[in-house]
């Protein structure tokens, strides 16, 4: 395939949070897919660790200002935007005060996780969506990093299949290991939907609603999988491959990606 849009949406990317895996892993990736001739955006969450001021971000308000309605709840939606160190790519933020401001990543300063962890993933997915569609830009890939980006593939595949800017677009989730251990609530898949969606767009959870059933739902949208932890559950790529999606194991740098995304 020649050059490609490439949408890359990750919970982390250094430097604007401490350093992980994942954080490393989704700063190099980017400039190493743009580096073969692609056009590349990048979305991650403002979490409240971030600093904006040595990180050189500002809001964009011709982006910002639009209310997501979740569980009866209007959540404004605010954009920022800042580039990344030696390379010519743009990071969008997602930001809000309810679900970012003030708010770490999984759990809170003493190691709580956030009970509306759940809540989190529909806001992120639909604000990163609604977001690129303001943008005018038309993805041929969407590479989702990490548990918040969950929701992305059903929506995509659902809510946004309509949309111009998603109707031609393949969805590639990365696998990591677990990044949360309590349940969702119950009520996660009734508030999934928009006014664009209907319940059994979203299908069954099987309950309790875990870490791996949430990945699961995302392999179940997605038309690729990649692992990119050595401490991914087996059982996860196990099943992408059970119901038939292609699986990317072991050597996982742009070149390899880049060719994933041409077999997707």
């Amino acid at each position: 395939m020649s050059e490609k849009k490439i949408l890359i949406i990750a919970d982390q990317i250094s430097p604007f949070v401490s350093q992980s895996q994942m954080a490393d892993y989704c700063r190099q990736l980017p400039q190493g897919i743009q580096e073969l001739g692609n056009d590349i955006r990048t979305f991650m969450p403002k979490w409240g660790n971030i600093n904006e001021r040595r990180n050189q971000l500002h809001e964009v308000i011709r982006l910002s200002g639009m209310n997501l309605i979740i569980d009866d709840t209007d959540h404004p939606l605010i954009i920022k935007v800042a580039s990344l160190p030696s390379a010519r790519i743009q990071v969008y933020f997602i930001d809000n005060e309810d679900f970012f401001q003030n708010r770490l990543q999984v759990t809170d300063k003493d190691g709580v996780e956030y009970e509306d962890n759940d809540e989190r993933t529909i806001f992120f997915a639909r604000g990163v969506l609604e977001t690129v569609k303001k943008l005018r830009w038309n993805p041929d890939i969407i590479h989702c990093h990490g548990w918040l980006s969950a929701l992305i593939p059903l929506y995509v595949k659902t809510a946004y299949r309509e949309e111009p800017a998603f109707r031609e677009s393949k969805i590639v989730y990365s696998l990591y290991d677990q990044a949360f251990k309590n349940n969702f609530h119950d009520k996660y898949p009734d508030i999934i939907p928009t006014k664009d969606m209907t319940p059994g767009d979203v299908g069954t959870f099987q309950t309790p609603i875990d870490f791996n059933t949430v990945m699961k739902k995302a392999i179940e949208f997605s038309d690729g999988v990649i692992c990119n932890h050595p401490d991914v559950d087996a059982s996860l790529p196990a099943y992408a491959k059970q119901i038939g999606k292609p699986v990317l194991e072991g050597n996982t740098d742009a070149d390899a990606v880049n060719a994933f995304y041409d077999k997707i």
